[in-house]
């Protein structure tokens, strides 16, 4: 054979062996992303998660009386959809949703400019849709306070309401509940990095690119820490939902020697604002894809639950760390658990979930747990999803539309206190 033909010879074995090389490469690489996704569960007929077009609200400043006042919608959180003139003092407000169906949520936000203090009359229209959130009115922005109830009116149906308030010569808001809008939430996880050795990243982007943050805390590294995981804000206007998290999750990161304890030996994962999009779009319940994102723990159509259900089964399985216990807090008409029907024998935790509402009960003075219990079945929401990917408990913390923040404030840190000496209990010989 030629020296030519031998060169020839060797650089094709040495093409055919980097193709092979590629080749194995992929497939290792494509085993692994699988081996680290969240399983796909069915969702019941009636549910759809795929993508939906939604309405996009105008952003734009109104001016009336000659530009002596304005209203607008032009910050994030806003709901504003139109505004017409009445009278020299009287404004209709149209509040329509991102899409439909949806659930009868009308969130509200807009601020009003004006040019010296007075008295406004508000109509806000729902179309064919019934009030739900009592208006509060802020002159900054971050402290509000409610609208006085003889001053709001309800028509026959409740579709549309009447408020009198007054506005000073600056800036006033309006909005359904206090307004944390997604940069809020950024500030407050930035404020807790370095509390309980706190870690903020980033474990993904929303349907519009915008960040989804963690927090992840824990004492001497993730490895084999039995974990628990907590999800904020999957509907938008769910604020007091969000303040009793944010409750529990500083009550964990307090300097005490039970949080110390807690957290060598535990693990807790912290997504506050699964629904970013939602949100600072103002929207009444859906993510950017005109989906409900507590109906898609399984299908995962959307980028929020598979970006986030991927990394919490990643997490868990690169590191042999059990998943024990899934919180997603919500808000809704008044205080419950939502909590699943299992035998105790198939949990990590067993009778955990018994034991620690009756802690909560009677940590709380005249208080009386509200527990909904239903079986786990094939909604696809999030406390199915963890009892269903890791045999978790899943627990749906829902916290009143009214409840005094007062008392959120007590609810979301004698929960978390008494979680953790209730798992520090069960570590001892049951973890």
């Amino acid at each position: 054979m030629s020296s030519i033909n031998m060169q020839q010879n060797r650089t094709m074995k040495i093409r055919t062996l980097c193709f092979l090389l590629i080749g194995l490469g992929l497939m290792v690489t494509g085993c692994a992303t699988i081996r680290y996704q969240a399983t796909r569960f069915e969702q019941p007929p009636e549910v759809d998660t795929k993508t939906k077009p939604i309405e996009y609200q105008e952003k734009k400043s109104y001016a009336f009386n000659s530009g002596q006042v304005h209203f607008d919608n032009l910050f994030d959180g806003a709901r504003m959809n139109s505004c017409e003139q009445i009278d020299n003092t009287t404004f209709s407000i149209s509040i329509t949703p991102e899409n439909s169906p949806i659930n009868p949520s009308p969130w509200y936000a807009f601020r009003i400019i004006s040019n010296r203090y007075q008295y406004l009359t508000i109509l806000l229209d729902y179309v064919d849709v019934k009030h739900r959130y009592h208006p509060k009115l802020s002159i900054d922005g971050k402290q509000w306070t409610e609208i006085p109830a003889e001053s709001v009116v309800l028509n026959a149906d409740s579709t549309s309401v009447f408020i009198n308030f007054p506005v000073t010569s600056d800036t006033t808001w309006i909005a359904a509940q206090e307004i944390i809008d997604a940069k809020r939430v950024l500030s407050w996880c930035r404020s807790l990095e370095g509390k309980g050795n706190v870690r903020l990243s980033q474990v993904g982007v929303s349907k519009l690119n915008r960040p989804l943050y963690m927090l992840d805390t824990s004492l001497d590294g993730p490895k084999k820490k039995p974990t628990i995981v907590i999800l904020g804000r999957q509907h938008p206007p769910e604020v007091t939902g969000y303040f009793a998290m944010k409750a529990f999750v500083e009550a964990i990161l307090d300097p005490t020697e039970l949080s110390d304890r807690f957290l060598k030996e535990f693990r807790v994962l912290i997504f506050p604002l699964m629904n970013p999009d939602g949100v600072d779009l103002g929207h009444w319940r859906h993510n950017a894809g005109g989906v409900d994102l507590n109906r898609d723990w399984g299908t995962y159509y959307q980028p929020e639950t598979r970006q986030v259900a991927d990394f919490i089964v990643k997490e868990s399985k690169k590191n042999k760390a059990t998943i024990l216990l899934g919180l997603d807090f919500h808000s809704t008409w008044y205080d419950v658990y939502y909590t699943k029907e299992v035998d105790p024998s198939t949990l990590v935790l067993g009778d955990f979930k018994e034991r620690w509402l009756e802690k909560i009960e009677n940590g709380i003075p005249d208080y009386t747990v509200n527990e909904e219990s239903s079986e786990v079945n094939s909604a696809v929401f999030s406390n199915n999803w963890f009892y269903k990917q890791f045999n978790a408990i899943g627990i749906t913390y829902e916290i009143g539309d009214t409840t005094p923040r007062d008392f959120i404030e007590t609810n979301g840190r004698v929960s978390a206190t008494t979680m953790m000496e209730l798992l520090l209990e069960y570590s001892k010989g049951k973890l």
